[in-house]
């Protein structure tokens, strides 16, 4: 089950918050903390047909309550007389308030400093406060922090458990909690109405991540990181693992403890691991067996659990290097497009050393340069190609600009790049965040460079990618219905 938790402020709209809600989950949080003035209780819980829970969060619990503590205990038991399905009650506070009808207690423990890590004691107190079902909150920035929240929800106990995390992994924590048994998750109704910041939406949970296909013999592939690139992949790749009729989703991650994290994700039977941006390096550690080429590009972003151990596969170099050569007019007997031709690889970090590693490997005549003069100076060495300093940048005359560093922006201020670098005469290519352009490509557009379109990388790749995973190709029409929503 889900429940939609709505943020209310005015009595006039509370209703119609409620209804909304009502229609996507199978119970509703009513937060009454988020009221500018007291709401009545009692005549909101008739507005809908689903199980209600009131909660009135303190400052400290992360909520929005401005006025005494006495005011709010009051409050509270006023609730409980309303009759809602469940009322949310503070740990410390709960022996204050009696159990009244037939309402059900959830009695809430929160953190909001860093996980709890005696879990066992704080359970036993909430069901002796008389819990029906007991809440634990507490931060959630990696995996590493949701586990503990996850093994308290997953574990048979004798009152059920649910939870809350705050920060990237809590979502990460609702879909395994989906999975693992948790009588409900939690998310916000949308975008502005979060109980806590960064809280998913129902849509989230819906449209990209398929939450209600979730079951307990659903397999996972982990998406390492939670930008809006990886959002895209996890549509996607859910839409065709859903196409194909394979009880597969996708499990977003943020990347913790390296050692931690596998001893974590073989727990979780999760075999397989998709990496972009910066995460691509982190992730070489994890690998156990990699091929010479990938090793020496210094970067992957594909993982795959065999019986033998994890297999690590650079699917960026690739992808960027097939679909550079084709916009260059690779094909007949032109076989090395590449070769002879200049080519400035932009950034500092894995993917450009990947992309150096790959240019390098058709011929081309590489440099390599980013506002970390000393890693470039490095991948140069490394790589056998030209170092070109940050400061040289400018005086550098290319054929072809690779994008390969997801925090470079264009602009004039230390660190970014002035657009002015890009002539009309150059070929662009942005690898950076696949399939969003970075503010460089747009320049580049607009400066009457020739630009590889970054779907066209990202196309490539994400074939590779699921063919890689899940031994089918990947349907065409959902990328096709892709393109076609721009």
């Amino acid at each position: 089950m889900i429940c939609i938790t709505v943020t209310p402020t005015s009595r006039t709209l509370a209703k119609a918050d409620l209804l909304n809600a009502a229609r996507q989950g199978d119970i509703v949080e009513l937060c009454l903390d988020h009221f500018h003035k007291e709401p009545d209780v009692k005549d909101l819980i008739t507005a809908i047909n689903k199980p209600l829970i009131v909660s009135c969060r303190r400052p400290q619990d992360g909520g929005k309550w401005k006025g005494t503590e006495e005011e709010r205990l009051l409050l509270l038991r006023q609730a409980i007389v309303a009759g809602p399905a469940y009322i949310e009650l503070d740990l410390d506070i709960a022996p204050q308030i009696p159990r009244f009808g037939s309402t059900q207690r959830v009695i809430s423990f929160t953190r909001l400093d860093a996980p709890e890590t005696d879990i066992d004691t704080v359970f036993d107190e909430a069901a002796n406060a008389k819990a029906d079902v007991v809440k634990f909150t507490w931060p959630t920035p990696t995996l590493d922090d949701a586990w503990p929240l996850l093994a308290a929800v997953s574990k048979k106990r004798t009152t059920p458990v649910v939870g809350i995390g705050l920060g990237p992994a809590e979502l990460t924590f609702s879909l395994l909690g989906r999975k693992y048994g948790s009588p409900w998750i939690y998310a916000a109704l949308e975008q502005g109405m979060e109980a806590y910041p960064g809280q998913a939406s129902v849509f989230d949970l819906d449209d990209t991540y398929s939450w209600r296909d979730i079951d307990s013999k659903t397999s996972f592939i982990a998406i390492a990181g939670f930008g809006s690139a990886q959002r895209t992949t996890t549509r996607l790749f859910n839409a065709a693992f859903q196409k194909l009729e394979l009880n597969v989703r996708c499990l977003p991650i943020e990347v913790g403890d390296v050692q931690k994290l596998q001893k974590m994700l073989d727990v979780l039977k999760v075999r397989a691991i998709v990496a972009s941006g910066g995460l691509g390096r982190r992730l070489v550690p994890l690998a156990e067996h990699v091929d010479q080429h990938d090793a020496n590009s210094q970067y992957l972003n594909l993982l795959l659990k065999r019986d033998d151990g994890w297999h690590g596969y650079n699917t960026l170099w690739r992808s960027g290097l097939k679909t550079l050569e084709s916009a260059l007019g690779g094909g007949g007997d032109n076989k090395r497009p590449l070769e002879r031709q200049n080519v400035l690889i932009l950034g500092n970090g894995g993917m450009a050393e990947s992309m150096a590693y790959a240019v390098g490997q058709r011929k081309g005549l590489v440099s390599i340069c980013g506002p970390g003069d000393e890693e470039a100076r490095r991948v140069a060495q490394q790589q056998n190609c030209r170092f070109v300093s940050f400061h040289n940048l400018y005086e550098t005359l290319v054929d072809v600009v690779v994008i390969a560093d997801p925090t470079l922006h264009a602009g004039t201020k230390h660190g970014e790049v002035n657009p002015s670098v890009l002539r009309s005469s150059m070929t662009v290519m942005d690898v950076s965040n696949l399939p969003d352009e970075s503010t460089l490509l747009q320049e580049a557009r607009e400066r009457g460079c020739k630009v590889v379109n970054c779907s066209d990388v990202y196309e490539q790749q994400i074939q590779s990618q699921f063919k890689a995973i899940s031994g089918r190709d990947f349907p065409t029409e959902i990328l096709e219905q892709w393109k076609a929503e721009g």
